[in-house]
C-alpha cells in the first residue's frame, strides 16, 4: 500500500486549506457580517447602550450598575466589584457562610433606616448582590419602597415618581422567561430628564 506521500496527495494541503478557511471564513468573515447585521439593526445595543452626557461623553451603560449618590435617586443593588466592569463577579461566599449573614443583616438594617420601614419588609435584591456584581436592575417592590424618600428629596409628588417607575418596568421576556423588572440606572436617568425638561 502506498502512503499518501509517495501518491503525490500530501496530507498537509487539506489541513492548511481547512485551517485558512477556519480562520478567515469563520474567524473573520462570519464576524465581520454578525456585527455588520447587529450594528445596523441594533445600532445603540451593539454600541453597548452607552448613557453620554450633553457634551458627548461617556458616563454609564444601561447594562451596567453604578452607585448613585444622593436621597433624590433609586439605589440599586449592591455591588461585590464595587461596580467596576473590569472586576466583575459575585462575593463567592456559601449560604451559610457567617460573614455573608452578617453583610445582609447590616445591609437590611441600613435600608430599613434609610426608606424608614420595618426591617422584615426589605425585599432581598436590595441587600444581596448579583452574579455578576453589576446587574442594574430591581424587581418592582425594591423600587416601589424608595418612591416615597426620591419625590421627598426632589420635593415632587409621589404620583409623579409613580408616573416614572411605572414607564421603566419591564415583564417577563417575551412574556414567559424571568420575572418583571426595573432597570434602575434608566430610572434615574428618566428622573434627570424630567428635571430638564421642566
Amino acid at each position: 500500500m502506498k502512503s499518501s506521500r509517495r501518491s503525490g496527495n500530501p496530507l498537509w494541503r487539506p489541513a492548511i486549506g481547512l485551517s485558512l478557511f477556519g480562520l478567515f471564513g469563520t474567524g473573520l468573515v462570519y464576524a465581520a457580517l454578525a456585527t455588520g447585521i447587529s450594528g445596523a439593526l441594533f445600532p445603540a445595543q451593539a454600541d453597548g447602550s452607552l448613557i453620554r452626557d450633553a457634551d458627548g461623553q461617556v458616563r454609564g451603560s444601561l447594562y451596567l450598575a453604578q452607585p448613585f449618590v444622593g436621597e433624590g435617586y433609586f439605589q440599586t443593588r449592591r455591588s461585590a466589584a464595587n461596580y467596576d466592569p473590569m472586576a466583575a463577579a459575585g462575593s463567592n461566599m456559601a449560604r451559610s457562610n457567617p460573614d455573608l449573614a452578617k453583610r445582609v443583616s447590616e445591609a437590611t438594617a441600613a435600608v430599613a433606616a434609610r426608606e424608614k420601614i420595618d426591617p422584615a419588609t426589605v425585599p432581598a435584591d436590595l441587600v444581596t448582590q448579583s452574579a455578576s456584581g453589576l446587574d442594574p436592575e430591581l424587581s418592582p417592590a425594591a423600587v416601589q419602597l424608595q418612591v416615597r424618600r426620591v419625590a421627598a428629596a426632589r420635593g415632587w409628588s409621589e404620583a409623579r415618581v409613580q408616573e416614572l417607575v411605572d414607564a421603566q418596568l419591564q415583564g417577563r421576556q417575551w412574556g414567559v422567561f424571568g420575572q418583571p423588572r426595573i432597570n434602575v440606572v434608566a430610572l434615574n436617568r428618566a428622573l434627570d430628564h424630567a428635571v430638564q425638561a421642566r
